[in-house]
């Protein structure tokens, strides 16, 4: 009776991964072949729900033409898919360092290798969103572009695992709001839907890795740790309200972003998308005095 009651012990890190690399079998995607890219753009049809517009609900907002909120949310689009394709440019990096020092026999190995290949897909899947509903990306600045080429040097090991989970989750529950809304264009759906599909499957396997790493760190590391993904908030807050968006559909970029940084409405759409994310850094002790005041001051808590 007692043995039948014991609880089962948790998977290992390759037990877990072999789960992972079977679910990536049974359901992956080629976005080349899997979204119809010769599929029209819809008249009069919203790129992003309104709601998670960042001006929804503003005096702009209010004498904005219908066409020009929909217009403003094509450019919020193409500027979260930019930002997409520089995210996942950082985590390959990071995973590609990593794997210099990886046994190649191993499941996480072989993961990491799989996420390597979902991720560049899904460079290739934004890249031909933006071309298809016929938008320019945005592109970093030179000093961005650096920032990028040096971050993975440091995102290494338990580093790397929250800063993935920084990068993907806050986008991922973004993601599966979009997803609810039946009335926005059908390739931001089919988009959405296979990135949602394939990150979930990341998002697990770095959170697996954050849950089996933080207990055993150093605790000056996990202090800093639990301090330094605070600048998310910041920098979450500076992408959303990019000036270049604004003046792309005719409006004053800074006081775009001063009205989108009071909006409310907006605010319930970052608070949404952090939500879980800030769950699981409060579940392993990641989330400190310091850290959740930046996130609060960017109203992402």
């Amino acid at each position: 009776m007692a043995a039948s009651t014991r609880t089962a012990p948790p998977p290992s890190r390759e037990e877990f991964s072999a789960r992972l690399l079977n679910g990536s079998a049974r359901k992956s995607y080629a976005p080349v072949v899997d979204i119809d890219w010769d599929s029209p753009v819809v008249p009069d049809t919203f790129f992003l729900p309104p709601r998670m517009v960042s001006l929804y609900g503003t005096q702009m907002w209010q004498e904005m033409s219908r066409e020009q909120q929909i217009e403003l949310s094509r450019q919020e689009f193409i500027n979260l898919l930019s930002a997409g394709v520089w995210f996942e440019n950082i985590l390959n990096q990071a995973l590609l360092r990593g794997l210099m020092h990886a046994d190649v026999t191993a499941a996480s190995t072989h993961y990491s290798l799989t996420e390597l290949g979902d991720e560049t897909r899904h460079m290739v899947m934004f890249g031909r969103a933006i071309a298809a509903v016929h938008g320019k990306p945005f592109q970093p600045s030179r000093i961005q572009r650096m920032t990028i080429n040096l971050l993975p040097l440091v995102f290494q090991k338990t580093v790397l695992w929250i800063a993935a989970l920084v990068g993907e989750e806050i986008f991922d529950a973004l993601q599966r709001e979009i997803l609810d809304d039946p009335d926005i264009q059908p390739i931001v759906r089919r988009v959405m839907r296979i990135h949602v599909t394939e990150e979930a499957r990341h998002i697990q396997f770095a959170r697996d890795g954050a849950r089996r790493d933080v207990p055993t760190m150093k605790r000056r590391n996990r202090f800093l740790l639990a301090t330094i993904h605070g600048a998310g908030g910041p920098f979450y807050r500076y992408l959303f309200t990019n000036r270049a968006v604004y003046r792309r559909v005719g409006l004053d970029g800074h006081e775009g972003r001063r009205q989108a940084r009071a909006n409310p409405y907006f605010h319930d759409t970052t608070r949404t998308g952090f939500a879980p994310l800030a769950a699981f850094l409060e579940e392993i002790g990641l989330m400190n005095r310091i850290s959740r005041r930046m996130w609060t001051r960017s109203n992402f808590l």
